[in-house]
């Protein structure tokens, strides 16, 4: 995955965007952070992962996609602690 700076990019696919938010993570841990939006009135999530320059989108209204969340978040404790 090469992105311009300033791109944003919406996957469709858990595994696509889970693989660039490595990526992403493991090239500027310190400035990469992710936020989780969720709208009630259609039950839809997003995750979005940005180093302020690049940002990845993904949005779902799987409960399964909910629960891949953690794996997401085991990505940023490992980053944050420096283990790898």
């Amino acid at each position: 995955f090469v992105y311009d700076k300033g791109e944003m990019v919406l996957f469709s696919s858990w595994d696509d965007f889970y693989a660039a938010s490595e990526k992403l993570v493991a090239s500027s841990p310190d400035r990469t952070r992710y936020v989780v939006k969720y709208r009630n009135c259609d039950g839809q999530f997003e995750l979005k992962v940005t180093d302020d320059r690049v940002c990845l989108k993904f949005r779902s209204q799987q409960q399964q996609d909910v629960k891949r969340m953690e794996k997401l978040n085991a990505l940023f404790f490992k980053a944050l602690t420096g283990k790898q």
